[in-house]
């Protein structure tokens, strides 16, 4: 097991961010403009993801975790480019995510002024064969400069970034190893034939199980959040109750995990160590919530698919700095109870087969 974590981690582990999702607005459309659009995703460090003809349009792409970078071109960007004058383009920026918003600004900015650099010593050849200008005075001419604006962290605080991570990693540590210990134990004290006999149904026996970690669970996220916003002064922009519903989806995976792994274990270190080392662990480094997705290899990205934290992440940042809302995250939740409804039927049917 340490050998195959090691393995998978190791490519997982990556701060090297590339291919970061980019929304393009081209309000100039000539041929310098889609020029420095094919330097953006030529470059390696961008994967264009859609377009837009206004910058209104971005947010839907940023709140839902779809992009994380808008390139802006406004209109007369290949008329200053023309004329020698310093062009200028906005790099949006999701704030949310500090590694990707930093290192995206600054490959951004070295693209624009690589660019820039290929304009003006285009122009400068030029107007020295026409012998117009002096080559001290075209020094800062035809210089694109790369704006950066950056949305829902504007100071790139990195403790918003992780308090959140470290609210998911609470939840799906007691949730997950209270529920896998809690049935162990059962069978170890040898309780659980006095379940099997009592009139109690198969689904009444998980609930009573499952239940009371499930309040835990909520007990420690207003603790949690409580913490963050106070003391960290991480902002929770976005609605409480919907918070509180979606984390409830969320504790329904981990729950049902932990119910699936201790009817797969006999003993309570066989169900701690299943749970930590072939579920948690996993789930943590390969969700995007310390490391970015988009840096992982593509079979790895389509693993993470599969872990309910990934969702559960997108969730946690969007209501806490985004201030979304359900119109965005719908697609984060409806996977969380997808994944929750299956893993609960599998726990259940594997507890039932027990139970006979």
């Amino acid at each position: 097991a340490p050998a195959v974590q090691l393995l998978a981690l190791g490519y997982a582990a990556n701060l090297d961010v590339t291919r970061i999702p980019l929304v393009l607005v081209d309000q100039d459309r000539s041929a310098e403009s889609r020029q420095l659009a094919r330097d953006f995703t030529g470059s390696g460090y961008f994967e264009l993801v859609g377009s837009e003809e206004s910058t209104d349009a971005l947010e839907p792409w940023l709140e839902g975790d779809r992009a994380q970078i808008g390139l802006v071109i406004g209109r007369g960007f290949g008329e200053d480019v023309t004329a020698g004058r310093r062009p200028v383009v906005q790099v949006i920026v999701d704030g949310s995510e500090t590694t990707s918003a930093s290192l995206g600004m600054a490959y951004a900015s070295q693209i624009v002024a690589r660019r820039s650099g290929e304009l003006l010593a285009a122009r400068l050849a030029e107007v020295r064969r026409r012998a117009a200008v002096s080559g001290r005075a075209l020094q800062a001419a035809g210089q694109a400069e790369a704006v950066p604006r950056v949305w829902y962290n504007p100071d790139l605080r990195s403790r918003w970034f992780y308090v959140p991570a470290v609210l998911a990693m609470v939840l799906m540590l007691i949730t997950m190893i209270l529920s896998s210990m809690g049935v162990v134990r059962e069978k170890e004290i040898g309780t659980m034939e006095q379940l099997i006999v009592t009139p109690l149904k198969g689904w009444q026996i998980i609930a009573g199980k499952l239940l009371p970690f499930g309040i835990i669970g909520l007990v420690d996220l207003f603790l949690v959040i409580a913490i963050a916003v106070g003391w960290f002064r991480v902002p929770l922009r976005g609605s409480l109750l919907l918070l509180v519903g979606l984390t409830l989806l969320f504790v329904l995976n981990t729950l049902s995990l932990g119910l699936l792994v201790s009817t797969l274990v006999r003993t309570q270190q066989q169900a701690m160590m299943a749970s930590s080392f072939l579920v948690m662990m996993p789930m943590i480094y390969l969700s995007g919530l310390l490391f970015p997705i988009d840096s992982m290899p593509p079979l790895l990205q389509l693993v993470s698919r599969l872990i309910p934290l990934r969702y559960y992440a997108v969730i946690l940042r969007g209501i806490f700095l985004k201030g979304a809302g359900i119109e965005a995250l719908w697609p984060q939740a409806a996977a969380l109870a997808g994944f929750g409804a299956l893993f609960l039927t599998l726990a259940a049917a594997r507890f039932s087969k027990r139970l006979d």
